[in-house]
């Protein structure tokens, strides 16, 4: 078997760390004289020495080895291993238990006429790293804290069901409604870790693979962050994120982890489990995943510890004097180990040891089944607790173990390694009777053979279930456990809006700026200031909130060590390891998932947090769209602020940047309360119900999206009459029209407001038309009341039907009705089967583009003069006006010549 090629070495380098000492004396004077260099002559000296050693070295074709890679052995030397506390044949016994009922309860969901399926492997391979978790480390809530974040692996749910039965947590007939979430209810049990699914059980949604890694390292920054703001105490939190060695190509795992390295998130651990297989087949079939991985990390700052080998292979290790089974293990590629744990003892005496007779003679007094049985460090609770303990204790750092399993491990023949293991769900009777032998479980043949696989069960009063509450009892409660321990908020008076209320007078601000007011008086409230957290991906500035620097300052654990370019300015950059706002840099991604563990702090910690993200428009729910999802699970809340929204608003910067489309891509998300808000008032009212909602009595599981513009606008101070209901319902009418003869309707949103009343004065002025002008402040929240009443006058024909919100608000406005908004037309189309009358939409659809505003809105036929000609439109078909008048317009306004178009507003960042 050929062992690599020189181009694509699949060993990066390595250091010495089981091989073994045989001149130990020499060794030491080498480590007395590199001692002495440090005390004699400093470490500055002792680094150049070194530095020189190793370029002799190289110069003598000396193999040095890097420190980004590391041989393919346990990083913790046998020797250094720490006395294992627990029992480990009552452990065993526990995971053998856990084992069969996770096997079992996915084969049972494959029975005829359910066939709803799961997962068996990958719990399989990794259930004892779960195991050593679960009794020696995990901490639970008993004591009123937020205990330790465990991300599970989502493949992984079945063992964790599994155990949280034996432990009386849940019931078999629970498991016996696995993915059976509605026909079962209250029973079900969801497929994978889904808070909004099962919020008493599950903390974090992990299965959209690549966001479990993301959301761990924010989740251990954001505990740091309150840590630091005096919010909560999480000094005893500890993030434990479970991952798969496949998952890790997703670039969202491995996006962010300067940032744990960079802040010391030593209150953090990754454990990638490294059953060396993707979904289909392997991970690096001609490469070594773990050398890749332990490359990755440890250039990005982290702490790796590598698990590979269980205490089998100590013995062989040991006795390697040359260091021949080490190298033997690095340049063996990943795809033939999958082999050698399919394959027999004979096999790999003769693939593996067989090739050099001091390999072969390492193995001449071991049976074929022994060599079979050289297993993998992921499996062994000794060295799993070794390496869980060497992370719990590292300072500084966070670290990751690398901990290599075999995907199906213990699931026979059958399941174990092969490359189908992942899709295989259901087991024989042939594979349950071996499954059972090997986990040496009292089950008779019978229970096997007729209908279904029973669960196993050693008894309440059992030796091994006492002990498992025991070690639960001793670490804090049970887990994974969701607790909402947070009180309500008080919620700030009218004078925090008061300001908005005002308008802007005869300034021009652009709603992202009058947003920033509101957020600005709020975070000056004495009862729940402290609670706001100001997100940005490297544009607070753009947004015009740099005004916060000075009071609320930037958060960085390290302070600011510098001294500032811009420190003589009122609004310098201001860091603080005590700083409210974060400044996560240019990662929506990151600043997402900062959101998220802020936004679910009033569960995970007992404390609320009042998250506000700010972002450009484009990059938010297209981007991060997956996070979102993300966020709805986790039941998390808070504000967020697709600022530069609109398709022809943020003038200049094209395609990438104009936004016509996240409003509807808001709609698709359930938790999301999305908002289009035209004036700093209507702001006020959506900001007071939206803390109202999320942070007062009876808090919902939703989250608010407002888009707010750069484009400066006149602000009408708040009327004395105002429609409050409306605002928050979606729609109320702005200002009637004073004069013609011909009824319409104009509903806008957004910074479309303006157009329509620009629009409403040409229609009165010259075409005899008394158009009524709408802010439409949510067609998303005009929707789903409109959905919520059919359903329920499709499903309770007897009662008084309901009438959805839209229609009864316009029930009884005369003429047509024009909807109009910097959206593509989807988005007030949403709302078009409920609007009594004709009903036609203008909107921005098609790709954005770089120019002025006007010229942008004359090309989408959404400026005012575009709207005056399709309110003309409408009133022809029904026969109100004469169809001359269209063309008569058209060539009025020149609305075939986009250069003909005003300018319109320039300017206006925030």
């Amino acid at each position: 078997m050929a062992s690599g090629s020189d181009r694509n070495p699949i060993i990066i380098g390595g250091l010495p760390s089981q091989v073994p000492d045989f001149d130990p004396e020499e060794t030491q004077e080498w480590l007395d004289s590199l001692d002495a260099a440090v005390d004699e002559r400093g470490r500055e000296r002792a680094r150049y020495l070194m530095l020189r050693l190793i370029e002799r070295a190289r110069e003598k074709r000396v193999a040095v080895p890097e420190m980004r890679s590391t041989d393919y052995v346990n990083t913790i030397a046998t020797k250094d291993e720490p006395f294992f506390p627990g029992n480990e044949e009552i452990e065993r016994k526990v995971l053998n238990a856990t084992r069969w009922n996770a096997a079992v309860m996915v084969s049972r969901a494959q029975r005829p006429g359910i066939g709803v399926g799961g997962h068996i492997a990958t719990f399989a391979s990794s259930a004892s790293l779960y195991d050593v978790g679960f009794n020696h480390f995990f901490r639970g809530k008993d004591d009123g804290k937020g205990g330790d974040q465990i991300f599970f692996q989502g493949h992984a749910s079945p063992g964790v069901y599994a155990r949280a039965y034996l432990l009386d947590r849940l019931t078999e007939t629970q498991l016996d409604a696995f993915r059976q979430e509605k026909s079962k209810f209250p029973n079900g049990l969801s497929s994978y870790p889904h808070p909004r699914l099962m919020p008493d059980f599950w903390e974090f949604p992990t299965v959209s693979m690549g966001l479990g890694p993301l959301g761990a390292i924010y989740q251990a920054r954001m505990n740091r962050y309150m840590e630091a703001r005096g919010i909560a105490d999480t000094s005893d939190s500890h993030v434990w994120a479970y991952l798969g060695d496949g998952e890790m190509d997703e670039p969202e795992s491995l996006g962010q982890l300067s940032i744990a390295a960079r802040e010391g998130l030593d209150n953090l651990t990754f454990v990638v489990n490294c059953n060396l297989q993707r979904l289909d087949g392997p991970v690096r079939g001609n490469g070594k995943i773990m050398q890749e991985l332990e490359s990755q990390f440890r250039g990005a700052g982290w702490n790796v510890i590598k698990l590979v080998w269980d205490r089998s292979w100590d013995p062989l290790l040991a006795q390697d004097r040359d260091g021949i089974l080490v190298n033997k293990l690095n340049t063996t590629p990943d795809g033939q180990f999958q082999t050698y744990a399919t394959e027999t003892g004979a096999y790999i005496r003769e693939h593996f040891f067989g090739d050099d007779h001091r390999l072969r003679a390492m193995v001449e007094n071991m049976t074929d089944h022994q060599i079979q049985h050289l297993g993998r460090g992921g499996h062994d609770h000794k060295k799993i607790y070794a390496a869980y303990a060497a992370a719990k204790a590292h300072k500084g750092q966070p670290t990751v173990i690398l901990a290599q399993t075999v995907k199906g491990w213990t699931l026979g023949p059958n399941f174990e390694g092969r490359n189908a293991t992942h899709q295989m769900k259901k087991l024989t009777v042939e594979d349950l009777k071996g499954f059972r032998d090997r986990l040496h479980l009292p089950i008779p043949d019978k229970d096997l053979e007729d209908g279904l696989p029973p669960y196993y069960h050693p008894g309440r009063d059992s030796e091994e279930i006492q002990y498992m509450h025991d070690r639960r009892k001793s670490l804090g409660g049970y887990v994974p456990t969701r607790v909402v321990r947070a009180k309500p908020l008080p919620l700030p008076d009218e004078k925090a809006y008061a300001g908005a209320k005002k308008g802007s007078g005869q300034q021009k601000i652009a709603t992202t700026m009058a947003f920033v007011r509101v957020l600005k008086d709020l975070m000056r409230d004495k009862e729940i200031g402290k609670r706001f957290v100001p997100i940005a991906p490297d544009e607070y500035r753009t947004f015009g909130m740099d005004a916060f620097f000075p009071s609320a300052k930037i958060y960085n654990p390290l302070g600011q060590i510098y001294e500032s370019v811009d420190r003589e300015l009122l609004l310098a950059y201001k860091e603080s390891p005590t700083g409210q706002m974060l400044h996560d840099g240019i990662t929506e991604a990151g600043c997402t998932a900062s959101l998220i563990a802020a936004g679910s702090a009033y569960a995970t910690h007992g404390e609320p947090l009042i998250p506000v993200y700010v972002f450009y428009s484009m990059f938010g729910f297209q981007r991060t769209g997956d996070q979102f999802w993300q966020m709805a699970d986790q039941l998390a809340r808070g504000f967020v602020l697709g600022a530069t929204a609109g398709r022809t608003t943020l003038t200049g910067e094209g395609l990438q940047h104009a936004d016509g489309h996240s409003q509807l891509l808001a709609s698709t998300n359930p938790a999301c309360v999305a908002y289009d808000p035209a004036y700093g008032y209507e702001i006020a009212h959506i900001v007071k119900d939206g803390l109202r909602r999320m942070y007062g009595e009876n808090s919902e599981d939703v989250f608010y999206y407002l888009t707010v513009y750069n484009e400066p606008i006149q602000h009408p101070a708040e009327p004395a009459d105002v429609d409050a209901e409306g605002i928050i319902k979606g729609l109320y009418r702005f200002k009637q029209g004073e004069k013609g003869e011909h009824a319409a309707q104009i509903l806008a949103s957004g910074v479309a407001v303006p157009w329509a009343l620009e629009a409403q004065q040409i229609l009165a002025d010259e075409w005899n038309v008394k158009a009524d002008v709408w802010s439409a402040t949510s067609w998303n929240e005009l929707r789903r009341d409109a959905v919520e009443a059919e359903e329920h006058n499709l499903l309770h024909p007897e009662e008084e039907q309901r009438v959805p919100y839209v229609t009864q608000k316009l029930a009884d406005a005369e003429g047509p009705k024009v909807a109009v908004s910097d959206w593509m037309r989807a988005v007030p189309d949403q709302i078009a089967r409920w609007v009594p009358g004709t009903y036609q939409s203008l909107g921005a659809d098609g790709f954005g583009f770089a120019d002025t505003r006007g010229a942008a809105r004359r090309f989408f036929h959404i400026d005012a003069q575009s709207i005056v000609l399709g309110v003309l439109t409408e009133l022809a078909k029904e026969g109100k006006v004469d169809r001359s008048l269209l063309k008569q317009a058209i060539d009025r306004y020149q609305l075939l010549d986009v250069a003909a178009a005003e300018a319109g507003e320039a300017g206006g960042d925030a």
